[in-house]
């Protein structure tokens, strides 16, 4: 099943596959495990993946490059066997055949030294491309966005858990101890997962801020009048918000942006750009 490599079965997924099997006559069970590794585990196993397929992308662009630098080699050495000056052909002199097989080998090689020079091109920015897959997906922004999107599926599931249930009579009802209980259970395994990554990327967060990679402002350290800068440029500071800052655009309205996104900060009184 495509993306299930450390994640949780997709039951639904499978149930709906095991029908279909079933339906068409053929024989399928299922022996399903929830248990996955933690975070940290995965995370190592991925960086290492991610550095061998930048070794082997490398190796791959070195091989194409030399490939590249061999073709336009021949290349030279075709154009080179052509007649000096740019002679014309003779038609009807005994030349004449051996005058097109070195214009078209001439033709042939630049074609194909231009394919192995894209083909090098290519490979290497696919190297160069993987290289960079760690460093973004550690970068301070991402990991930041995503302990917020951790954050929310996190609630989102524990509001679900003690949600009213609606009843076909009489409309949304308390659910009952039994009924969040239940949702509880179900709900479990997934819950486990998400606090599983919370922490190991928070732990990440922690480490940006205290290695200075990352700020850590709050609506404790940012108030009105106050000058950030926010993805590359300064604002003056309208509002601190629980979660977010409000700037001035230069227009007659505010810009919204969230507390981790600020770069820099001088407060009020101070030098503001």
């Amino acid at each position: 099943m495509p993306q299930s490599r450390d994640r949780l079965p997709k039951t639904h997924v499978i149930r709906r596959t095991i029908a279909a099997l079933r339906e068409a006559g053929f024989e399928a069970e299922a022996d399903l495990s929830t248990e996955t590794r933690s975070t940290a585990e995965v995370e190592a196993d991925r960086i290492a993946r991610q550095q061998d397929r930048v070794e082997a992308l490398e190796s791959k662009a070195d091989r194409r490059a030399a490939a590249a630098g061999a073709a336009w080699n021949r290349e030279r050495a075709a154009v080179e066997a052509l007649p000096e000056g740019g002679e014309p052909i003779k038609v009807g002199h005994h030349s004449e055949a051996r005058h097109r097989r070195a214009i078209e080998r001439a033709h042939a090689s630049t074609r194909a030294a231009v394919a192995a020079e894209n083909a090098a091109g290519e490979a290497a920015a696919r190297a160069a491309t993987a290289a960079r897959t760690t460093g973004a997906r550690y970068s301070v922004q991402t990991v930041a966005n995503r302990i917020e999107k951790l954050g929310a599926d996190i609630r989102r599931l524990e509001r679900q858990i003690v949600d009213d249930t609606y009843d076909p009579e009489r409309g949304y009802r308390p659910a009952t101890e039994e009924e969040k209980a239940r949702r509880a259970r179900s709900a479990a395994p997934r819950l486990g997962e998400l606090r599983d990554q919370l922490a190991y990327w928070e732990g990440v967060r922690a480490e940006h801020i205290a290695t200075g990679k990352a700020t850590n402002h709050s609506r404790e350290t940012i108030k009105p009048g106050d000058a950030v800068r926010i993805r590359g440029h300064w604002r003056r500071v309208v509002r601190a918000n629980a979660k977010t800052v409000s700037v001035e655009t230069g227009y007659s309205w505010t810009d919204k942006a969230p507390y981790h996104e600020i770069t820099d900060h001088r407060s009020a009184g101070g030098d503001a750009a």
